[in-house]
């Protein structure tokens, strides 16, 4: 393994090292991660297909439930595999480049599930407070208007980010202390000046996940008057929205966490709960957003009933 001072080199491969101090009982975590990327992957498939499948689940707030289960397939399945590879073979090496790659997936489907939890919310705020209205601002013309531009946000700022990592020197170590490429676990091994990087991460928190929970708490306050205003009338439309709102929690709880583990000054994050934190912000909501929403959604449950007797 390389971990020699190098001036002059720039290392262009590097060892991904999670967990790496717990020696001989690190092959044993292959288990439970295995387990929840399975359960995740079956999970979301049934999701999908049921969603493809019936009719009856072909509107607008049942697509976008879809395509959240879309992104939690391809969060998982771009970084896990080579995460259970590392812990049961100790196979660990991956290119800067490949590296580069990872980091945007994990970065971009982790913006694109906040942009998506902020349609979600737009959705059931034209549902309950315009309801007549609903289908004009749910057509495609209409809605691409509030998609285009979190979109392009979400792709300026992480190609940004991946790109100013990728443009730095890393001659002091090629060891990244995680089990999949995160941005500050690759850039904190950087010899040289990563303000810039440490910035730009901070303003895409701050333009993402950030702005986004800011107009989804606004249009579920908006939500919640009109219903407490109508009685009981939207019942079922509140209890959507409280699905939504326990999706939303689980989701940021554990990305604020993880962002916050690699700035906290006084570090007591240690480098097996950093990388712990991080590995349940891609698993954990992949695994129990399917869930959730199977429990909760009366006509997803129906639907799954029926698929299991079919079966």
């Amino acid at each position: 393994m390389k971990n020699l001072s190098a001036p002059n080199i720039s290392f262009t491969d590097f060892m991904l090292n999670g967990f790496y101090s717990l020696g001989e009982w690190r092959p044993f975590l292959f288990i439970p991660f295995f387990l929840m990327f399975l359960l995740a992957i079956t999970a979301n498939s049934i999701l999908i297909y049921l969603i493809i499948s019936q009719k009856s689940l072909h509107s607008p707030m049942y697509v976008l439930i879809g395509v959240m289960a879309v992104l939690d397939l391809i969060g998982p399945i771009s970084s896990v595999p080579s995460m259970l590879l590392s812990l049961l073979f100790n196979w660990s090496g991956i290119s800067l480049v490949g590296c580069l790659i990872q980091m945007f997936c994990i970065h971009y489907v982790g913006s694109f599930q906040s942009t998506l939890l902020l349609w979600m919310a737009l959705d059931r705020y034209f549902a309950i407070c315009k309801p007549l209205y609903y289908h004009k601002y749910m057509e495609i013309p209409n809605f691409l208007k509030y998609v285009v531009v979190p979109l392009i946000r979400n792709g300026i700022l992480n190609v940004t980010i991946v790109s100013l990592a990728g443009k730095l020197s890393f001659c002091s170590t090629n060891v990244i202390d995680h089990c999949f490429c995160e941005h500050m676990a690759l850039v904190q091994l950087a010899c040289g000046d990563i303000s810039i990087n440490n910035l730009v991460g901070l303003l895409s928190t701050f333009l993402i996940p950030t702005a986004d929970f800011i107009i989804i708490t606004a249009s579920y306050i908006v939500i919640f008057a009109s219903v407490f205003k109508s009685g009981k009338a939207q019942i079922k439309a509140i209890n959507t929205c409280i699905t939504h709102i326990i999706v939303m929690l689980f989701t940021l709880i554990f990305a604020l966490i993880a962002f916050l583990s690699y700035r906290a000054k006084n570090n007591n994050f240690s480098p097996n709960s950093r990388v712990f934190v991080s590995a349940m912000y891609l698993l954990f909501p992949s695994c129990f957003n399917p869930i959730i929403y199977g429990v909760r959604t009366k006509e997803i449950r129906q639907r799954f009933l029926q698929f299991i007797r079919k079966v």
